[in-house]
């Protein structure tokens, strides 16, 4: 009967009447309780899938058009108070369109849509093109963005774990008001570790334990642009790729957020 329901084929119905029969019979409704669960659970991500589709297809002309249509209007001769309100509906245009795409890679990576395919690769080129696509935005605010990375191994998936630290460096450059950001690389007998530390505002004990969580935003950022999604999703890549994020900090003296990726002694284990 296990063996059965393992391949995916179990379908009993009658038994011996023998002493073992009752057993058999509680074994076959958990058994097929168990198949029905499945079977739901197939469903509604087939409905998430389609809710997510339409989503992503319904959503993303109207904000395409509104962007569009503003930036129109900005190269018109308006009235300067009205110029203010046309800045306020192109930031809020672009606020949902970030939170559309966040919330649309979120869905398909917990549903499943989207797999990760993590390998042993250098870790260093990838911080090297993070740190790089960061550094004009840094030197935007007087921020120097310093990449102090070396040659490590360890087995991420490029796309994704790019995602998940430009989210970490993105806070950083965005929170960050003066002083420096620093991005190096720490490598472990388990786990190789990528760090970035800045001169932020830091963090008070109790955030840090509610950081990671969805659409959570701490007390002094509440006024910054931002939806409360980026590190979560980065912790939800990790998680999937075998690793994991952690983040220390002091009220005041800025973060460190530290994102640690199985190497090969792990991965082999």
């Amino acid at each position: 009967m296990l063996e059965r329901a393992e391949e995916g084929l179990f379908a009993e119905n009658s038994f011996d009447e023998t002493m073992c029969s009752a057993l058999e019979s509680e074994m076959a409704d958990y058994l097929n309780a168990s198949d029905r669960s499945m079977k739901n659970i197939v469903e509604e991500k087939d409905k998430i899938k389609t809710l997510i589709a339409d989503i992503s297809h319904q959503t993303k002309t109207p904000v395409s058009n509104l962007l569009l249509y503003t930036e129109l209007l900005k190269e018109k001769e308006i009235l300067p108070e009205n110029r203010e309100y046309l800045q306020a509906i192109q930031t809020q245009a672009e606020k949902l369109s970030f939170l559309i795409q966040s919330l649309v890679k979120l869905s398909r990576l917990e549903t499943g849509i989207i797999s990760l395919y993590p390998k042993e690769q250098d870790i260093k080129g990838m911080v090297e093109d993070i740190a790089a696509s960061y550094r004009e935005r840094a030197e935007e605010k007087n921020l120097q963005l310093c990449d102090n990375s070396e040659h490590a191994m360890a087995y991420f998936d490029r796309k994704w774990t790019a995602e998940a630290l430009g989210n970490i460096v993105d806070n950083a450059v965005k929170y960050t008001n003066s002083g420096q950001i620093e991005i190096r690389t720490k490598q472990y007998e388990l786990f190789t570790a990528v760090e970035v530390e800045d001169t932020g505002p830091g963090l008070n004990e109790n955030e840090i334990s509610e950081i990671f969580g969805r659409f959570y935003r701490g007390e002094e950022v509440q006024d910054k642009e931002g939806v409360g999604i980026g590190l979560y999703l980065s912790r939800e890549i990790l998680s999937q790729e075998g690793g994991y994020i952690k983040v220390t900090s002091e009220k005041g003296k800025g973060s460190v957020f530290s994102l640690f990726f199985p190497n090969a002694c792990r991965q082999n284990g």
